[in-house]
């Protein structure tokens, strides 16, 4: 029997939130239970007695807020009374022991589990605040996170306490210090809002999202905010006379069914902004701003309620997703379908049943009825396998950096369903490869995979999977081994971080002098097409390696990528050794380049090295054209007499457009050309030139191209090379 240790006299608004709690959670939990809730309350109220958040309110204001998201969620009263008590361990002079003595071993338990996530994540926080990184900042970050994924396994109701904390916290984040503020918040959107996804609860999802957003792009916010106020009445009558005629079809078919507008949260709208301007499209293109939700009683209703939308609008081609009869692991069942509409508007169109519509609002929690015992629904139970799945699958992930990139993409990108010729249905990371899906099965298949089929067609290593492919993996008999080019970010073979871990995996297992020899020739490789001088003794410290063995081991065994070394060739920079003040004409930079210890001073792009962002390079102070920057070791610079006129400078903060030659060779052919113009398209570079000279079956192009900086011409490097009849490719100096 739990006993009343303390009755406060409840403050106006505290006794509110507190009368709202009861009467939630009395709409389904029996009345001889509501006593646990109200003896959490009055304990967690007298151990919070005094403290005062940041924000002003009473501490007991946020327990009591977090219970109250939960009893909307429907949780049973053992997690509400661990809702009310998960910070009196943390914040208060308050055992475990004691919390299990008074209210059992099953509320001590999520309070526990609450309680450890909260210290981890603290840990994570305060090494970010001391600025560590890449060692303990991420390994306290991985073990958070890893420890979160454990107490889903164990208990899904840890989790969804945290979320409605998390939730809370962010509802009153602008008491924070502007630095907590920024990273609470982007921490937020990259976990914790993808994890209520994952988790199935949308309503949690686009609050945090929302939330998050207005802390990290206030103004991006604000002038979504504007827009959706600015055109608000327009939108609301014309999603109304299209309800209204909608509904009046369904009741004339005889259905029993509820039309909503279905509003889109300020986030979402960010990102199909961001995604559309890329196809030179705008807001008005966005078509699901406008959206009906279509509410029926049973799931065969959902079919016809289909039949009446599509009798009434025409679809549109591509745009309908059947997640009734391929339902989402995150519990997700609905019909979605988008038609042109009155004024060839497009309209997306949500059908599913009332309680496919609490799953798809409250996910997983959906299912947590409350019982005397553990929940016995067998279905949750086996929806919620790929909690345990990840669990296996991060086990092979051994670097922190990686298993955070891991929960990221691996984890909580947006999903894409397919199927084995068996019939059996994989889910997979969006932008998933048939090698991504071969390592997912077994990592033998992986290994021995030689190609793909898709719908019965033989398909690229790199096509990208599509929900409702059937997908056939084709393996050699022997163990063939991965590829390194597996391992090109450019290349995009594979996506996910699991296939990329078991790729580098195999070839940290073969021999060490083969990994060394294979990361010099890359390394070489890498010299000769950005005519770069950095011995590899210098990288290896600047990427942390103890000697360059082993920094050419890790990069020969695909430990690191290309791209990782030649990033970090880009940001290298060179001490000067001496400043010498001239006097030179001030005026305000068009190259992206600024000159040490002076300020804006005009400079222009020397034409017979063409640095580029990333190059070491050195201003040389002209006579009447202000500063000419070079390559550090262009020939002109070595031959330089007057010293005296060789300056310091750096690359500057705006992003500048810079031109750099060429050069690639390949065995002639019939649209040599063509291939290698458009790929460099592809990549939106523009060429300003275009030289090709014949040597008997031997083409030789010069471009002259316009890019932003190293990163960008690797990227590039990568793709020429995989123009057919292509043997070499680099960079073109006088």
């Amino acid at each position: 029997m739990i006993h009343n240790y303390y009755d406060p006299k409840c403050a106006l608004e505290e006794r509110h939130f507190l009368e709202i709690l009861l009467a939630k959670a009395r709409e389904y939990v029996p009345e001889d239970r509501i006593h646990i809730i109200e003896e959490a309350y009055k304990f967690a109220a007298a151990a919070h007695d005094g403290q005062v958040r940041r924000s002003g309110e009473p501490f007991i204001e946020h327990p009591l807020q977090t219970a109250i998201f939960l009893a909307d969620l429907r949780l049973d009263p053992s997690a509400l009374a661990a809702a009310l008590l998960h910070d009196v361990v943390e914040d208060c002079d308050i055992s475990m022991e004691e919390i299990a003595s008074i209210f059992g071993d099953e509320v001590a338990t999520l309070v526990d589990g609450v309680t450890k996530l909260t210290k981890t994540e603290a840990l994570a926080e305060q090494l970010g605040n001391l600025g560590s990184s890449g060692s303990d900042g991420d390994l306290a970050k991985a073990a958070s996170i890893r420890k979160m994924l454990v107490a889903m396994a164990e208990d899904i109701r840890v989790v969804l306490i945290k979320l409605a904390d998390r939730l809370h916290n962010m509802r009153t984040l602008g008491s924070m210090p502007e630095n907590r503020r920024l990273a609470i918040a982007q921490e937020t959107l990259d976990i914790y809002a993808p994890l209520a996804h994952r988790l199935g609860i949308w309503e949690v999802k686009w609050q945090l999202e929302d939330l998050a957003f207005q802390h990290i792009n206030p103004d991006a916010y604000k002038q979504i905010s504007i827009i959706l106020s600015s055109k608000r009445q327009e939108r609301e009558d014309y999603i109304e006379s299209v309800r209204e005629s909608l509904q009046l079809d369904l009741d004339t078919a005889g259905l029993t069914a509820e039309v909503t507008g279905r509003p889109k949260h300020i986030y979402s709208i960010h990102r199909k902004i961001q995604a559309y301007s890329q196809q030179n499209l705008g807001v008005d293109d966005i078509h699901d701003l406008f959206a009906l939700r279509v509410l029926v009683t049973e799931e065969s209703d959902c079919y016809a309620a289909l039949g009446v939308v599509h009798s009434k609008w025409r679809p549109l081609p591509g745009a309908f997703d059947d997640y009734i009869a391929n339902p989402k692991d995150n519990l997700y069942k609905s019909l979605h379908t988008s038609v042109l509409c009155v004024d060839a508007h497009p309209v997306e169109v949500q059908i599913r049943t009332h309680e496919m519509h609490r799953v798809s609002e409250y996910g997983v929690a959906a299912h947590w009825l409350y019982k005397e015992g553990r929940n016995s629904d067998v279905d949750f139970e086996e929806k919620m396998t790929w909690l345990r799945q990840i669990l296996d699958w991060q086990r092979d992930v051994s670097g922190a950096e990686e298993f955070v990139e891991s929960f990221k993409t691996d984890i909580f990108k947006n999903q894409v369903f397919v199927y084995t010729p068996k019939g059996d249905l994989k889910e997979l990371p969006a932008g998933s490869t048939p090698l991504d899906l071969a390592y997912r099965i077994h990592t033998d298949i992986g290994h021995r995979c030689i190609g793909g089929k898709v719908n019965g067609k033989l398909v690229a290593l790199t096509y990208k999977l599509k929900n409702g492919d059937t997908v056939e993996i084709m393996t050699s008999r022997t163990v063939r081994g991965p590829s390194l080019d597996w391992l090109n970010p450019n290349l995009g073979h594979v996506n996910t971080t699991s296939a990329r871990t078991k790729i580098r995996q195999w070839f940290n297992k073969q021999e060490r002098g083969i990994n060394i020899q294979r990361g010099r020739e890359i390394y070489q490789k890498q010299l000769r097409r950005l005519t770069s001088s950095i011995a590899d003794g210098d990288l290896a410290g600047l990427m942390k390696f103890d000697s360059a063995d082993e920094f050419l081991a890790a990069l020969g065994g695909g430990m690191i990528t290309v791209a990782q070394v030649v990033s970090k060739m880009s940001t290298q920079s060179v001490e000067p050794e001496h400043e010498v003040a001239i006097s030179v004409p001030v005026n305000s930079p068009q190259s992206g380049v600024e000159v040490l210890g002076v300020g804006d001073l005009l400079t222009r792009m020397a034409n017979c090295c063409t640095p580029i962002n990333g190059d070491e390079i050195i201003g040389y102070v002209t006579r009447s054209r202000g500063v000419t920057v070079h390559q550090r070791d262009c020939h002109n610079v070595r031959a330089e007499t007057e010293t005296e006129r060789l300056i310091p400078v750096d690359w500057g903060k705006t992003q500048t457009f810079f031109p750099v030659r060429i050069r690639v060779e390949a065995y002639d052919r019939v649209g040599l050309l063509g291939d290698i113009t458009s790929r460099v398209s592809e990549e939106r570079v523009n060429i300003t030139s275009c030289v090709s000279e014949e040597h008997g079956n031997v083409s030789v192009i010069s471009l002259t191209v316009y890019i932003t900086g190293i990163d960008q011409l690797n990227v590039m490097f990568s793709k020429l090379e995989g123009v057919r009849n292509v043997f070499s490719v680099s960079r073109a100096r006088d």
